[in-house]
């Protein structure tokens, strides 16, 4: 009695063909497109917002240093965009960006609630930021104490 050994195989067999590799390669070339667009769209918005504060657009365009731009100008030590690429360090580096985000906000003479905008939908935020006519204010606005009271 022979036995062959082929016939309850445990992985199954994958034939590659021409149209799959076709496929998966469209599927990359598609997906670094949107990538591609999407960090454009974001620097050209973040360029607008860097020119309202006047530092230099060309900033926006290069991927850590425009976070620690960001941070900067929050009002937050720069060096927390080059820890944010470390796993766990990017949690307390993402808070730090937050806060950051809400002094941007306020120096645009934005709410306090302005800051939700940046956590859930950063997009939305910075789109508002880039296109609104607010002025930059190195100190952030406040409103007057009420003495009477």
């Amino acid at each position: 009695m022979e036995y062959e050994y082929g016939m309850y195989a445990t992985e199954p067999r994958v034939d590659v063909t021409a149209e799959g590799l076709l496929a998966l390669m469209g599927i990359f070339v598609l997906f670094f497109f949107i990538v591609v667009v999407c960090y454009a769209v974001t620097a050209w918005l973040l360029g607008r917002v860097f020119k309202k504060a006047g530092t230099p657009q060309w900033i926006a365009w290069v991927p850590v240093y425009n976070n620690w731009k960001i941070l900067e100008l929050g009002g937050q030590q720069g060096f927390w965009a080059v820890l944010g690429l470390i796993p766990l360090v990017s949690i307390v580096a993402a808070v730090f960006t937050y806060i950051a985000m809400y002094h941007i906000g306020k120096k645009l003479g934005k709410e306090d609630w302005f800051v939700l905008l940046a956590i859930f939908l950063p997009f939305v935020w910075l789109v508002w930021l880039a296109f609104d006519d607010s002025k930059w204010r190195e100190t952030p606005a406040r409103k007057p104490k009420n003495i009477a009271s």
